[in-house]
């Protein structure tokens, strides 16, 4: 199908082919779903949703095309990827909230930048949407042996050996998975990895970075044996940057940012130990100091900024008893 209105966007007509042996349209049509608020549809139409993807990225195409939108026209790949990251947290904050509406309208949101990053490659002749759907199309179907059967997993370019009688067990999907996607990997790579931590991706928050590192160091035998053990290099670390922060020099700078980041790296490993995400213990202090700091502002008699350290402080204490409080009552 191709869109007069859309100069260069051309959809596929089927997304089956060259795997007719899968029944895509039917495929969730016998499975079980969590349930949901009544009225609501529960069972995804694979059909209505492939008409509305299409029309999704006809409006893409149109906004970017000759006289299209001035404003997505002077787009670039490095002006839009702030709001990629941002919307990404947006999608991340209305999961924590349960706010199932406004996730449907932020997973929207999410989705235009791809179809916003598709249609710019496209407009510069590397690639389009249908190359996106594609590799992911390919990649579902190769990593999911258990599902599709083991043929259709080679024939999407499957090239690790695995045991598609999973038998239920989700441990052994994700044994699979990681096996597949290993060997994707290695054959992707344009040289041989010459260290263990090349399979760590750069492209990644720097928290979450930094515990997939320590993980795969901890697979060779370079790890603390405990999580006590974090704990003196934890002050050791403190120490070293507190000694170059107290300098005050400005071109001791670069110093004192990599002490800070080696103190961060100790912290993340000492999650890791105990067994939690760096990143969901940081979101969580700072809903608490979200919270802490409005109880502050609601309960101070004269603007905070006009208030002396021992009288903020105060404020703050009054605030973590108040919220500690109505949460034991919760």
């Amino acid at each position: 199908m191709h869109s007069d209105n859309c100069p260069g966007v051309e959809f596929n007509d089927s997304i089956c082919a060259g795997r007719a042996a899968l029944d895509w349209w039917g495929m969730d049509a016998s499975h079980e779903r969590p349930s949901a608020p009544a009225g609501r549809e529960t069972v995804t139409d694979p059909a209505r949703a492939g008409e509305l993807f299409a029309e999704s990225a006809a409006i893409m195409a149109r906004l970017r095309a000759p006289d299209g939108c001035p404003w997505d026209r002077e787009q670039s790949f490095d002006s839009i990827r702030k709001y990629t990251l941002e919307e990404t947290y947006e999608v991340f904050d209305a999961i924590e909230r349960r706010d199932f509406p406004h996730l449907a309208e932020e997973l929207g949101d999410l989705l235009l930048q791809v179809l916003f990053y598709a249609e710019m490659a496209a407009n510069e002749g590397h690639f389009t949407i249908s190359d996106v759907m594609t590799h992911l199309n390919n990649k579902l179907v190769r990593r999911h042996p258990h599902v599709f059967g083991d043929e259709a997993s080679r024939a999407a370019g499957n090239r690790a050996d695995v045991d598609a009688e999973v038998k239920g067990s989700a441990a052994a999907v994700l044994r699979n998975w990681e096996e597949i996607k290993a060997q994707e990997a290695l054959h992707a790579a344009a040289t041989p990895a010459s260290s263990r931590l090349d399979s760590v991706q750069r492209a990644l928050p720097a928290l979450a970075e930094a515990s997939k590192l320590g993980a795969k160091a901890q697979k060779a035998g370079f790890d603390w044996a405990e999580w006590r053990e974090l704990l003196p290099k934890v002050v050791e670390e403190t120490a070293e940057l507190e000694a170059e922060a107290a300098s005050c020099d400005p071109a001791r700078k670069p110093f004192v940012e990599a002490e800070l980041g080696d103190l961060l790296f100790t912290v993340v490993n000492l999650g890791r130990h105990l067994g939690v995400d760096a990143e969901m213990a940081l979101r969580g202090c700072n809903r608490r100091f979200r919270d802490r700091f409005k109880e502050m502002e609601a309960a101070a008699v004269r603007p905070l900024e006009e208030l002396d350290p021992a009288e903020l402080e105060a404020l703050w204490a009054g605030a973590k008893r108040k919220l500690a409080a109505k949460q034991e009552g919760a």
